[in-house]
């Protein structure tokens, strides 16, 4: 028997906690949350104030039944989930399941994993708090009626097996837009001027001095017209400016700008930030990572201080109190810091040591001096037009909390930390231009959202709270509206101008623009959806009413408003729109009519298909002719294909030739592209062979690779049993026998083993499940 049991959210975090208090606690864990919505029946009780119903997970029901023997023989049961609506929830579930009396039940919250932070927390116990718990049930409630309400229009009037969300929904919707904003885009070009300029430095050596015109030019032959006036032109210094300039450092990491830094710093997706993020604080080593807070405790900032004047010295340091600009910010108390400011380094995995001393930097960072700069400016004047040279250099007089930490971008090009140094000149001193270009630039479409970049926007909409991004992005992704990937660029051809001397050459180049990395690409499907939504259920996409809701949980958090008045007074006109969207609205899968093809004069279309956007060439006839379909390619987009792009794709199969007298086909799979050559499949190398266009050449190097591979992998096989392989896989030696592999245990020698050792094998094997009938 305890005399005391602790009850936290994870195993790694019962383990931290453990070290602190002493062999009089016990300390276990519920594994997350105990229980949820019952999936049939919506789970909720609709005719009674919209009372959720509960039932404890299958998988947890092993935990609950321990968890409820534990507390049975613990005289005092202290309950400390995480400090936020969801902790809390967790709490007083806990406490029904458990049917934990008040007067043995205590709740503990903390923002940090430290020994003081912890017996605080015992010293100064709290009862659950019923307002926090009922904001969770709300957003649970509400989402699970949206969710339940929308999904079904969806599988009658799009496509089954669809769901709608309350945010992933609005989250969509963003993507959808920029997108339709960069089909719609059209660059515009104009000619940007560079001159590098020859002047003395104070060795008498000849230096560079580069600078940029003021102005661009839209046409070439504007361009051309001003390179020809700088023939004859004297070039001169009009005038030199120098002002001091400062840099202040950012404020210290909330969930949203952790999100964003360590996926531009670092690379990492917004989930596994979290995730990584989440292990930091179970081992103590971070506070709370769910906060929209930027303030600092007064420990942290004493302790930052103490760091900074002993490692770097008094004039580094300047003590900095942040106040949260974010609406309805809650949750939390700090901002994302170190427990320990003091540690610059923590043991762990890579990952984690990288996000930690991210972390330690921006925090130590967000409590030094300002960065002082000089920025110079050199004005150059044209002797026969009004247009001006300009020459810009920065200098850093005093590096302050550059010293440590800049926080980055999501445009890296405007983040270039290079001090540019001028060579030393004066006003009116005469210049000697070496060379002056004027090359072709265009306007940038808008950019494509990254997971860090789509957090952000979320978050400056009031669109979601810190524990809901990271979910928010992997459930789109998983719903399979929204994909992240790399996309490579395509070539353009630009005019550049060259004046060097008095000879003036003009040249066609090329440039790759365009490439993608990591980027959020709406799919087909995704934008489909948005559009029915959109259309018919306009007020649970409207940004402003999402954002109106997540300030009513506030409310309902503080106290100031009762839940099932708020879903309440969301239902009842929600509930009469869905009913009217069955009755009124159209099926639709974003049929596009391209055109005929010119060979047949069949029609032409895309469309949704049963497993995602296709291509259709003619259609269903009395005569019993049916219709080709072709899937539509990566890139390709329901709204932008053409009808060209729509006719390539019915290419395939491809006929590349012949190869040991058999023909070798591609054509394109479940799995992907492949080259078929006697009855055997090979795949195309991804983002490297392309199905339209590789030729035989390139498809027998496949096939012959495939066949090395094959020769490795095959370590013995018996002349009685020529269905019997033992082969080399990707996690050891195993046989195959009757298309079925079965594993060989480790460290057994492979090649020793005799046919009566493998049929053994086979017959001990696995036995094939059993499917359950529906």
């Amino acid at each position: 028997m305890h005399e005391n049991l602790v009850i936290v959210e994870s195993p790694a975090k019962a383990k931290t906690i453990e070290k602190f208090l002493g062999k009089d606690y016990f300390v276990t864990s519920s594994m997350g949350h105990i229980r949820d919505l019952e999936k049939k029946d919506f789970g909720i009780d609709m005719e009674n104030n919209y009372t959720p119903k509960y039932v404890v997970s299958p998988d947890k029901k092993k935990v609950v039944s321990e968890l409820k023997k534990l507390a049975k023989d613990a005289q005092t049961v202290w309950i400390a989930s995480d400090e936020d609506r969801e902790g809390e929830a967790i709490a007083w579930h806990l406490k029904e399941v458990l049917k934990l009396k008040p007067e043995k039940t205590r709740r503990i919250v903390f923002h940090e994993i430290t020994k003081d932070a912890i017996l605080k927390a015992v010293q100064n116990p709290r009862p659950i708090d019923e307002n926090l718990v009922n904001a969770q049930q709300a957003r649970r409630v509400l989402d699970r009626i949206v969710g339940f309400e929308v999904s079904p229009v969806l599988w009658k009037k799009v496509k089954p097996s669809l769901s709608a969300g309350r945010v992933q929904s609005v989250a969509v919707r963003l993507l959808v837009e920029r997108e339709r904003e960069i089909i719609n885009f059209k660059s515009k070009s104009s000619f940007r001027v560079t001159a590098v300029f020859l002047v003395p430095d104070k060795n008498g050596q000849t230096v560079e001095l580069k600078a940029e015109l003021k102005k661009r030019f839209e046409t070439k032959d504007e361009a051309k017209a001003f390179l020809e006036k700088c023939k004859q032109a004297q070039f001169n210094i009009a005038d030199i400016v120098t002002k001091p300039s400062k840099r202040t450092p950012a404020a210290p990491f909330t969930t949203s700008t952790l999100q964003q830094e360590a996926s531009r710093k670092l690379g990492f997706s917004v989930s596994q930030t979290m995730s990584v993020a989440q292990r930091l604080y179970e081992a103590g080593k971070i506070t709370y990572m769910r906060t929209d807070s930027v303030n600092l405790s007064s420990l942290a900032i004493n302790t930052a201080q103490s760091k900074i004047v002993d490692s770097m010295g008094e004039k580094y340091h300047k003590l900095r109190q942040y106040k949260t600009k974010a609406k309805g910010a809650q949750e939390a108390h700090e901002a994302i810091r170190p427990t320990y400011i003091d540690q610059e380094e923590v043991s762990g995995s890579a990952q984690e040591k990288r996000l930690y001393e991210l972390i330690w930097k921006r925090t130590i960072a967000s409590q030094m001096a300002d960065a002082e700069l000089e920025r110079t400016t050199i004005n150059i004047s044209i002797s026969n037009c009004p247009e001006l040279f300009q020459a810009t250099g920065e200098v850093i007089k005093f590096d302050g909390f550059l010293r440590v930490y800049l926080e980055s971008t999501d445009n890296e090009e405007e983040n270039d930390d290079q001090s540019t140094l001028l060579p030393p000149v004066k006003e009116n001193q005469e210049l000697r231009a070496e060379q002056i270009q004027a090359t072709e630039r265009f306007t940038l479409k808008p950019p494509r959202y990254t997971e860090a970049s789509l957090v952000k926007k979320l978050e400056e909409q009031g669109i979601g709270r810190p524990s809901t991004y990271a979910p928010t992005i992997t459930t789109v992704q998983n719903r399979g509206y929204v994909v992240k990937e790399d996309r490579p660029g395509v070539e353009r051809e630009y005019t550049q101008l060259t004046l060097t001397g008095s000879e003036l050459k003009e040249a066609l180049k090329t440039e790759i623009t365009g490439a993608e990395r990591s980027k959020l690409f709406p799919t087909d499907i995704g934008m489909v959806v948005n559009d029915f939504l959109i259309k018919y259920f306009d007020k649970i996409m409207d940004y402003r009413f999402t954002a109106k809701v997540e300030v009513e949980f506030d409310e309902v958090a503080g106290g100031k408003r009762i839940w099932n008045e708020v879903i309440d007074e969301f239902y009842k006109p929600f509930h009469k729109n869905v009913e009217n969207a069955l009755e009124v609205s159209e099926r639709t899968n974003g049929e596009r009519i391209l055109g005929d093809d010119p060979k047949t004069g069949k029609p032409v279309s895309v469309k949704i298909g049963r497993y995602g956007p296709l291509a259709q060439l003619g259609e269903t006839t009395e005569e019993g002719e049916k219709p080709q379909f072709a899937s539509l390619r990566s890139g390709q987009h329901l709204e932008t294909i053409t009808l060209e792009e729509a006719l390539d794709l019915f290419k395939l199969p491809r006929d590349l030739g012949e190869y040991e007298d058999k023909k070798v086909s591609v054509a394109i799979g479940r799995f992907g592209p492949y080259v078929r050559h006697d009855n055997k499949f090979v795949s195309l190398e991804k983002n490297v062979d392309d199905p339209y266009t590789v030729e035989l050449d390139r498809a027998i190097e496949l096939i012959e690779a495939k066949r090395e591979k094959d020769r490795k992998a095959l370590i013995k096989t018996f002349d009685e049993e020529p269905e019997l392989q033992i082969l080399n896989g990707r996690w050891g030696p195993y046989i195959k026998y009757k298309k079925k592999n079965f594993k060989i245990a480790k460290g057994t020698e492979a090649e020793k083993l005799t046919l009566e050792d493998c049929m053994k094998i086979i017959e001990e094997g696995p036995k094939p499940k059993r499917k359950k009938k529906k």
